[in-house]
């Protein structure tokens, strides 16, 4: 259950906007470079910064740690609990049939320390899943199932999460296919441009 309250908690954060977090982006020192190149193979376009609300779920405000090519590392504290997570944006996107609307679609890998959990692979698709439909995360080479609920992705097998975030911090790029309640396929591929030393800031800063 708090799987899926942590996913709609940060997606509520990236959707919603707000101006103290700005505030304190700005002052930020710049750890993305300031150059923005257009995406290709090689070189994913680096992921836009994300402007949470002042203050969501309870209370809590995030808090961008550090911005690392195509991903952030944020920290809050929903409930007074410390909750840190990365996330990115697609790099690329493809429905089929084509031109399909939907929301924003976000990878997270999220790290709860009160309940000992470490680099929680998830993915918001942005789009209600067929029920039942199978999903999966292509990682150099090798293919994740994922159980699906709502919008909401998560590994089947748990055991293999370790494996699949070591891929990931080695890998180019991830992805990620699924099938909407209206049958539209969708491919977004994520770029790990960045991961690794996000979930490196994670692990240093994040801990309790």
């Amino acid at each position: 259950m708090f799987r899926r309250i942590l996913v709609t908690f940060a997606a509520s954060m990236l959707l919603c906007g707000g101006t103290s977090f700005a505030q304190a982006q700005s002052a930020a020192p710049k750890q993305a470079p300031t150059a923005t190149p257009k995406p290709t193979k090689s070189a994913a376009k680096p992921a836009e910064i994300a402007k949470p609300p002042a203050a969501v779920a309870g209370g809590a405000e995030p808090t961008l740690i550090g911005q690392f090519g195509t991903w952030g590392a944020y920290s809050a504290m929903p409930n007074g609990k410390l909750v840190c997570f990365a996330l990115a944006k697609p790099s690329s996107s493809k429905t089929n049939p084509p031109n399909r609307p939907r929301d924003p679609a976000y990878a997270f890998v999220s790290t709860r320390p009160a309940e000992k959990v470490v680099n929680e692979v998830s993915v918001m698709i942005g789009y209600q899943l067929k029920p039942g439909s199978e999903s999966t995360i292509d990682v150099g080479g090798a293919s994740y199932a994922m159980y699906t609920q709502g919008d909401g992705l998560w590994i089947k097998n748990a055991a293999e999460e370790d494996a699949m975030v070591q891929a990931m911090r080695r890998a180019p790029d991830i992805t990620v296919k699924g099938v909407s309640a209206k049958g539209t396929e969708t491919t977004d591929t994520f770029s790990m441009k960045g991961l690794s030393q996000a979930l490196d800031k994670i692990a240093q800063d994040c801990r309790r």
